[in-house]
């Protein structure tokens, strides 16, 4: 077989073969048919030889882009240092001029008490991992996350996101988890717009206080500054000071989950500090292993309850992941990328409202930074009482369609899979932005005249 298996290849082949020998749960190559032979910065070249922008990244993972000169330097020098590749959670100076970094990027306030758990190496177990320090830390087991939130695919990941169908099938799902409405404008659970996240904020607090509620006093809540499965919906600024004041007045741990938004994704280097709050416990994956493998949660060290082995994963001592994050985060850090993202997540955004006057499927545009969604709605169809119009997740799929068949691959999610998702790499330029918003435009003009929308 490994005689077969050369890069003279094509995509077809090499397709048909995945589709044969792998699990019937595989998710992009449904969406996104190509097999990759090479990939550089914001560009990945399929078998046949045909170049995409890559507008996914690994849903937020290669903040640098692919092979990325500092993250190959990074690889190459412990290679040739012979270190160990893995070490389980013994440290080494790779680890430990890893934490230096991590520490460094963090609000001073926050690192001056924090201590790092290195998890296993995915988003979702450090999630779990926060989940069993608070339970640990404060005695009690009810866990509050939000409406449209998605924290991961285990079992008690599972338990605490929003998303429905991969719960359908599976029973007996982490007990006393408690949903509260996320502040979602254009689709208000509450019916009224743009002040939704007060009656949000204040349901929350009643929620707490009421002693006829039927949710115990709750081991930990859990959010994600911007939605990102749930469809790159940012949450109001004054809403999470207000979370955060309600938690903290009532000494409940607050979970802040920046698998996705974390390391400069959103203008900041972690989302939270758009608000100007800090977190009890913060959670880390994607971006922080600088393209590989890694999840890291960071908490306050009153937390620091749990017994040795509390936690545990073979898989937590990556030195190449480890090196790599370093280099990511100096490098985003050395070269202001944050400043970066921000001012060209703003021109981004602006040409997308441009493009949005001229289409009638675009009903909203929102985000933060390079973490940016556009919801598609049916405007043939009656809007609700706010002007929102039902979702197309069809005329969503065809316009990921057309933009792949132009080289521009993209994501779709949020509820009903109607939202187009952009998570470029941070270090795109603004003419490599010109160039999706090109292929964007001529795919979902392709996509409205299919529907028969212009």
């Amino acid at each position: 077989m490994e005689a077969v298996l050369t890069t003279s290849m094509d995509n077809q082949t090499l397709l048909t073969m995945q589709e044969i020998r792998e699990s019937n749960a595989r998710s992009y190559p449904r969406r996104l048919p190509l097999a990759i032979k090479r990939a550089e910065g914001v560009y990945v070249t399929d078998m046949d030889g045909k170049i995409y922008i890559d507008c996914l990244a690994g849903a937020g993972t290669l903040a640098l882009g692919h092979n990325h000169a500092v993250v190959r330097e990074a690889i190459e020098e412990v290679l040739e240092s012979y270190l160990p590749l893995h070490t389980l959670d013994l440290t080494t100076p790779v680890k430990e001029a890893f934490v230096n970094e991590v520490f460094e990027a963090l609000p001073k306030s926050f690192a001056e008490k924090a201590k790092i758990q290195f998890c296993g190496p995915t988003g979702g177990d450090a999630i779990e991992a926060a989940l069993k320090l608070v339970k640990t830390a404060t005695g009690n087991r009810a866990i509050l996350a939000f409406q449209g939130g998605y924290h991961g695919s285990t079992h008690g990941t599972l338990s605490i996101s929003g998303t429905l169908s991969p719960k359908q099938k599976i029973h007996a799902l982490v007990p006393d988890t408690h949903f509260l409405p996320y502040p979602y404008e254009y689709r208000c659970p509450f019916g009224i717009g743009k002040d939704g996240h007060k009656v949000s904020s204040t349901y929350i607090e009643n929620l707490l206080d009421d002693p006829e509620s039927g949710i115990v006093r709750p081991a930990g809540i859990i959010v994600e500054v911007v939605q990102g499965e749930g469809g790159s919906i940012p949450a109001p600024i004054e809403w999470l000071k207000e979370l955060r004041r309600i938690t903290k007045e009532r000494n409940i741990p607050l979970i802040i989950d920046e698998v996705q938004t974390g390391i400069g994704r959103t203008g900041k280097m972690f989302a939270f500090e758009h608000a100007g709050i800090e977190p009890d416990v913060l959670v880390l994956s994607k971006a922080i292993g600088g393209s590989l493998p890694l999840s890291v949660m960071i908490y306050d060290r009153r937390l620091d309850q749990w017994e040795p082995g509390a936690h545990i994963g073979t898989f937590r001592g990556n030195q190449m992941a480890m090196a790599t994050g370093k280099a990511t985060l100096k490098y985003i850090k050395e070269n202001q990328l944050t400043n970066k993202v921000d001012e060209i997540g703003a021109y981004l955004k602006q040409q997308l409202h441009s493009i949005q006057k001229s289409m009638s499927s675009i009903g909203e545009i929102r985000g933060r930074g390079l973490m940016l969604g556009i919801e598609i709605i049916n405007p043939a169809k009656t809007a609700n009482h706010l002007g929102s119009y039902p979702a197309f997740p069809e005329l969503a799929s065809k316009i990921q369609q057309e933009c792949f068949n132009r080289g521009l691959i993209l994501e779709v999610g949020g509820r009903f899979s109607t939202v187009i998702r952009l998570l470029p790499p941070l270090i795109i330029t603004k003419e490599q932005i010109d160039d999706v918003l090109q292929r964007f435009y001529e795919a979902i003009k392709s996509a409205e005249d299919h529907f028969g929308l212009r």
